[in-house]
């Protein structure tokens, strides 16, 4: 004996709205290919020709399709009669329907939904906006992500063009300003950095296979940013103000002080963490705390090694850091104390100057530390420059001396250049803020650079993994 299925008298109402709704997008979708077919005027278009069409009409198809669907899954919402303030709980009844239309990366959306008022709190509710967690202004997120991608690489108005080229949708510079501050406004280290489990699963990763602990290299340098003053800000009220013109103000350099952690992998380096801000190194190192006191690091799984140049404020705030870790004073920036030595002392024979030099890089990379110090001590100075430069260089050398064992150093296959930070500072910092004509406020400065790391985070780019070079290239070990 069979049985006969039971279907309710609510599954089918569903099933019919649900073909209704299919046969109206089916109407639409013809509706808009007759208008695809109209539009192409020759009988055999070319690929470039068609795909024109479609990609100027696309908007169209997308648009009515989204808004089915918003109009079907949210049919019960859209004829709410009644709700409640969500600030003090009275209930309310709706007062028709407002209509509102929001930008997004598929087209202009209209919607038409109840409308609700508190006269208590003195506030206009539409409780589909929160559903749909749309944000109060007309461009959507997903057209501000897709915006801030073009406005951290490239000029505001730049970014605008291309945009609207990629996109068809159009937007204006200020708005491209505003909303790439909104996106990093009051970002911290903490927002943009990987989690804990995130980085002990890159470590894992790295560390398979091998016998001894992977390497982990906190690097800290800077780069100089072009920032303006306050005083250059618009004096006129209301949102269009007039900058002060640029002979009124002196625009002046400012370091970005930044770290980042990675990880050492045979020719590569596999990036951890990333923060540079316009700051003083207050501000640096309370980052670092961060970071250290939430747990980021797992120490116990890596050889921690920090690399710097010779600043004393770096190596003593280290200290107290990361008391533990492996200090190596950066090759490079050793070596252009020797250079300037070298030019002083032999500033007639510059071919003597190379030669005394590339020796004294040698031993020192071969760890003869104490015969390298012992070499300027015995040196005659040729003048009274030389004899402050190699004054300058050998306390640079004896403050360092415990940094600058770089033969036990590459034995143990730690970095011994800042080619990592270094590279970080021209993708965060240089690429954008440094363009001709350039003047940033601090505060517009440290948003763009927070969000340069957070949208990096985000989309995991390609020069998150830099290839190490043994000559020439920027990253060097």
């Amino acid at each position: 004996m069979g049985y006969a299925a039971v279907i309710s008298l609510e599954d089918l109402r569903e099933a019919r709205n649900r073909a209704e709704f299919r046969q109206r997008l089916h109407e639409r979708f013809d509706q808009w290919l007759d208008r695809v077919e109209a539009e192409v005027k020759e009988p055999k278009p070319t690929l470039a020709q068609l795909t024109e069409v479609v990609f100027t009409l696309r908007q169209e198809l997308t648009q009515v399709v989204t808004e089915g669907l918003l109009e079907q899954r949210y049919a019960a919402e859209q004829e709410w009669e009644r709700t409640r303030c969500p600030g003090c709980g009275q209930p309310l009844r709706a007062r028709g329907k407002a209509e509102r239309t929001v930008e997004t990366m598929v087209g202009a959306l209209t919607l038409r939904r109840p409308y609700f008022y508190c006269a208590q709190c003195q506030r206009g509710i539409c409780p589909l906006d929160e559903a749909l967690e749309l944000v109060e202004r007309r461009k959507q997120p997903d057209v501000q992500k897709a915006a801030v991608k073009l406005t951290k690489e490239v000029p505001y108005e730049t970014a605008c063009e291309l945009f609207q080229d990629l996109t068809g949708l159009s937007l204006s510079a200020h708005t491209a300003h505003e909303v790439t501050n909104e996106v990093a406004q009051g970002l911290s280290v903490l927002e943009v950095s990987p989690s804990r489990e995130e980085v002990e699963a890159k470590i894992a990763q790295v560390a398979e296979g091998k016998k001894w602990r992977p390497i982990l290299v906190l690097a800290i340098d800077g780069a100089d940013i072009p920032t303006r003053p306050e005083t250059a800000r618009g004096r006129r009220r209301g949102r269009k103000k007039e900058r002060a013109k640029r002979a009124c103000w002196q625009g002046q350099w400012r370091e970005a002080k930044g770290f980042r952690f990675y990880l050492v992998d045979e020719d590569r380096l596999v990036h951890l963490i990333s923060w540079h801000q316009i700051q003083e190194e207050e501000g640096l190192f309370e980052a670092l705390k961060q970071v250290k006191e939430a747990g980021l690091i797992p120490e116990e799984k890596v050889r921690l090694c920090v690399l710097a140049d010779g600043a004393r404020w770096i190596w003593k705030r280290i200290k107290t850091l990361f008391p533990t870790a492996k200090e190596v004073l950066d090759y490079y920036h050793c070596s252009e104390h020797l250079h300037h030595i070298a030019q002083a002392q032999y500033k007639d024979h510059p071919h003597k100057a190379l030669e005394w030099v590339e020796a004294t890089l040698a031993k020192l990379f071969c760890g003869e530390i104490t015969g390298v110090i012992w070499g300027l001590q015995r040196m005659k100075p040729y003048d009274e420059e030389a004899a402050t430069e190699i004054e300058k260089g050998l306390g640079y050398l004896e403050n360092n001396k415990g940094r600058l064992d770089y033969s036990s150093l590459r034995k143990g296959g730690y970095p011994l250049g800042s080619g990592g930070i270094e590279s970080a500072n021209k993708f965060i910092c240089h690429v954008r803020l440094k363009r001709s004509g350039a003047w940033w406020y601090v505060a517009n400065g440290n948003q763009m650079l927070a969000s340069n790391v957070f949208l990096a985070k985000s989309i995991s780019p390609w020069w998150f993994r830099f290839v190490l070079t043994t000559g020439g290239g920027s990253d060097r070990l």
